[in-house]
């Protein structure tokens, strides 16, 4: 199977597991491996002083994360990286879409307990996702 595999992230210990599991899984599929970070809405910020001024977004933020996980994952696959504006769980479901991916892959952190019943990116994709979807075990990495 080759193809795209979508995994989210957001800076944390257990979307970073996620996003091992899915280059893993991408390596033996032979599958290019998409690695997304999400914001909601799109504020900006300008820092610096004088001509010495950069206007920092959170679209920035988010491309800065992905793109930072997808650099430091290493492994002998293609990978790439994007910000996708919308709360994670829709985020990852349109670049899926928009990828024609395969498989999305997601870490299980709140699918148990009272998250469980209140929800978590993973159940929303699982109920959602327009292909099969990967839940890795991310529990250890808190």
């Amino acid at each position: 199977m080759s193809g795209i595999i979508v995994v989210g992230v957001d800076g944390s210990a257990t979307a970073r597991k996620a996003a091992e599991s899915a280059r893993d899984l991408a390596a033996a599929l032979g599958a290019t491996l998409h690695v997304v970070s999400a914001f909601d809405g799109d504020r900006s910020e300008l820092f610096g002083t004088g001509s010495d001024k950069w206007l920092v977004s959170d679209a920035d933020k988010a491309e800065h994360v992905a793109k930072t996980v997808a650099d430091t994952l290493g492994g002998d696959i293609k990978i790439t990286y994007s910000a996708a504006s919308g709360r994670p769980a829709d985020a990852l479901i349109r670049e899926a879409i928009r990828k024609e991916a395969r498989v999305i892959v997601v870490g299980n952190r709140r699918m148990q307990g009272i998250g469980r019943v209140l929800g978590s990116v993973a159940n929303s994709v699982a109920h959602n996702a327009p292909c099969d979807v990967y839940i890795a075990n991310t529990y250890e990495a808190d």
